[in-house]
């Protein structure tokens, strides 16, 4: 088993094609309440998780709950692509604001995992032309080095499927961070 540690609180970004497992990492290593899920947000939005005119407001939503959770020093997870280094940029922007660190892990695994994952996925597969669109990004991103250019206090690059079950995630408090606004009075909280 490999340990990973992650600060708590901070953003975890994950970053993948469609597909890659994000989801289900993030189901297996994080609490339920720290996910916020593109998919999940477009669901609640359009009543289907693939509505992709539901995309902008899901967006939306996903901004504003990261900035709250990160206002009341909640360890926050991006369940999306983070594809592009606007998308990424968006989420260490409102990060930062906060003064929250942000860890970025890449699930960069091999094309015929990812598509015979999808393969699987009931009711829920993403078409073959955009997969093939995610893979191609995230080709570019790790080539180019974007991710590691983006300044992440961690940036964890998974390329091979048996790591996301080696892996295991342990949340490390960091007292030093301060939120902009509590949670007011006591038991008031989310």
């Amino acid at each position: 088993m490999v340990e990973l540690a992650i600060p708590d609180p901070s953003v975890v970004l994950l970053v993948g094609a469609a597909g890659a497992g994000k989801s289900t990492f993030a189901a297996r290593h994080f609490p339920p309440g720290a996910v916020l899920s593109s998919d999940a947000l477009r669901e609640a939005i359009a009543g289907d998780a693939a509505d992709q005119a539901a995309t902008r407001p899901a967006f939306v939503a996903l901004h504003r709950a990261l900035d709250r959770r990160l206002a009341l020093g909640r360890l926050v997870v991006v369940d999306a692509t983070n594809l592009t280094a606007t998308a990424r940029r968006t989420i260490r922007r409102i990060a930062a604001r906060r003064g929250i660190p942000v860890v970025a892990i890449a699930l960069d695994l091999p094309e015929a995992f990812i598509r015979e994952r999808n393969a699987a996925r009931l009711g829920r597969q993403v078409p073959d032309a955009v997969v093939t669109r995610h893979l191609r990004l995230l080709a570019t991103a790790m080539a180019r080095e974007e991710l590691a250019a983006e300044g992440y206090v961690r940036l964890v690059h998974l390329r091979d499927p048996d790591d996301l079950d080696r892996l295991t995630v342990r949340l490390v408090p960091s007292p030093n961070v301060a939120t902009v606004d509590g949670p007011g009075p006591a038991g008031d909280g989310p």
